[in-house]
């Protein structure tokens, strides 16, 4: 009991007040959604990816090593429930097009890793190599492989059903944007930098705390200004599509890491990454396609305020699982 008062009140509860007091800041006009933009682009442009480098080149080829599981599990798993989403949105609801089915995969198929990754885990889980491992490696399979995957199923959709409205453009297009962005390519390059057994200089990480601080408390304080702007409707998909994020995702990583026995410290944080609300991303594509908005916002919404009860429940449905099996 007292590890999950630990969760609620250093994982949890701060990010309740710092994304409440965006959420007041941009009702009261202080914010608006633009500023909110500009906010994420400084934590997805430089702040998040000094976190992923700086923490990551402190690792070692063993950690590395042992982290390839990590890996393969996060990309089958999340990639898995991404696709189910699609599915389901798509044939289980006559009124939905491709397009639709596409934004609510991007949405509620992809967890928020990049804006509430490190705020949620590392208090929880503690400020290590680790922590930044399972961050960088959900981050990539969402930016790298889910947007891609969505957006080409999008696109495949409007091309359908109006012909010529869709952008031509080649397959690997979004691939290779996603790898362009820091975000993408800075953990990677530190992957590399371990990899290659370069030793990482002690003088050189305080150079990269003042941005990198930055990151967990902007990212949420956005979001709350985000959520500030998105009209609430709260129907049965919306409802469907906050249950399939918040107990299908972590499911099926947990069911998967325990089959696969993968290591546990690691099982844990990667179930916490995968209970995160829907990814932010997703709403910004469906506002671009003027696609599913609606809904897609009334989902995360919901998700977020769900959170609060099942972050502390998935951790300990993990530590019952490990226990047990």
């Amino acid at each position: 009991m007292s590890n999950m008062m630990h969760v609620i009140l250093y994982a949890i509860v701060p990010i309740i007040v710092v994304m409440l007091a965006g959420y007041i800041s941009g009702k009261r006009g202080a914010f608006t959604g633009e500023d909110a933009k500009k906010f994420n682009k400084v934590v997805l442009v430089y702040a998040l990816p000094a976190a992923l480098f700086v923490s990551i080149v402190q690792a070692s080829r063993e950690m590395l090593a042992r982290d390839i599981k990590l890996t393969l599990i996060s990309l089958v798993g999340i990639m898995l429930c991404f696709m189910i989403v699609y599915w389901v949105f798509k044939y289980c609801f006559k009124k939905n097009t491709g397009a639709d089915a596409a934004v609510s995969a991007l949405i509620s198929g992809s967890p928020t890793i990049g804006f509430l990754g490190f705020a949620v885990l590392e208090p929880i889980f503690g400020t290590n190599p680790s922590v930044a491992l399972v961050v960088a490696i959900v981050g990539i399979v969402v930016n790298a492989v889910g947007i891609p995957v969505g957006l080409s199923l999008m696109n495949a959709s409007l091309e359908k059903e109006n012909p010529g409205s869709a952008k031509k453009q080649s397959a690997w297009k979004p691939v290779l944007h996603a790898l362009a962005q820091p975000v993408a390519w800075a953990p990677i390059l530190a992957v590399v930098w371990v990899l290659v057994g370069i030793p990482w200089p002690d003088w050189a990480s305080p150079s990269f705390d003042l941005i990198k601080g930055a990151n967990a408390s902007m990212a949420v304080f956005s979001a709350g200004i985000t959520l500030s702007a998105i009209k609430i409707q709260i129907n049965w998909q919306a409802v469907l599509g906050s249950i399939l994020k918040m107990v299908l995702m972590p499911a099926v990583i947990l069911i998967m890491g325990l089959v696969f026995k993968m290591d546990p410290l690691n099982l844990k944080m990667l179930v916490v990454a995968a209970a995160l609300p829907p990814a932010f991303s997703g709403i910004i594509i469906a506002d671009e396609y003027d696609t599913y908005v609606a809904t897609g916002t009334s989902s995360l919404t919901l998700s977020v305020i769900l959170f609060v009860g099942f972050c502390p429940l998935w951790i300990w449905i993990t530590d019952m699982c490990l226990t047990h099996f």
